[in-house]
């Protein structure tokens, strides 16, 4: 078949046929969806989004060895902690790691993991790098991760072609999250939620004794003006 009638024909089938949509009680994995037949995974979940500051940087004044290693230390450390508080991972984009979390107490466990995050960043990440990797902390470089996390209906599906495919997440909740991760702020607030989040969150992921830990806050999300809670606060690990 020509290269244009392959193409054609995907089109047809993909935007032609309806969606096979159905509940979701665990997050999919790849081999859990189809890929041709418009096959989606419906989820009510919780969407985190960690991503590296200033990779920018980084890959213009360190090596790609020193920056490689920066980028595999943080996406490895962040990984770790959102396993270890039961997200699901779906997703590395370049310097950037997306957790999944469904279930009970899925909107604490996520900040939880926010939390954790910053910690190990700031007291494991950061002085391993700068002591193996001085050049680092000479050159101004400060390891660090924002979070992003928001809630709410997402449908999983399957992209790509038969030996180059991935699950992607489609909604609102994904999005946003994705966005929330990218807010850069000085001074750092490191983790952001949405309202919907915070409305949901225990004690214990909402204060430190009797002090609560976030700050409500508005911020153009996508070019939406929204209601959001940041918060400078961390977590022992």
């Amino acid at each position: 078949m020509a290269l244009g009638d392959e193409i054609r024909s995907d089109l047809n089938k993909m935007v032609g046929n309806p969606w096979s949509i159905r509940n979701g009680y665990v997050v999919p994995s790849t081999s859990d969806v189809g890929l041709y037949d418009n096959d989606a995974v419906k989820l009510n979940a919780v969407y985190l989004y960690a991503d590296l500051l200033g990779s920018t940087k980084l890959a213009r004044n360190f090596t790609p060895q020193t920056a490689g290693k920066v980028i595999r230390a943080s996406l490895r450390t962040a990984s770790t902690i959102i396993q270890k508080h039961n997200g699901k991972i779906r997703s590395y984009d370049g310097d950037r790691v997306m957790g999944i979390f469904i279930g009970d107490r899925k909107e604490d466990k996520a900040v939880e993991a926010a939390m954790k995050i910053k910690y190990a960043m700031e007291e494991m990440v950061k002085p391993t790098l700068y002591r193996k990797l001085p050049t680092l902390e000479t050159g101004g470089f400060i390891p660090r991760m924002c979070v992003g996390i928001a809630s709410g209906e997402a449908f999983i599906a399957r992209a790509g072609v038969r030996g180059s495919n991935d699950l992607v997440s489609i909604g609102r909740a994904p999005n946003v999250a994705a966005k929330l991760s990218d807010i850069r702020e000085r001074p750092a607030n490191h983790t952001y939620i949405t309202e919907q989040v915070y409305d949901d969150l225990g004690y214990d992921a909402n204060y430190s004794g009797t002090k609560n830990m976030w700050e409500r806050h508005h911020a153009d999300v996508g070019g939406e003006r929204m209601t959001i809670y940041r918060s400078n606060y961390r977590w022992k690990v």
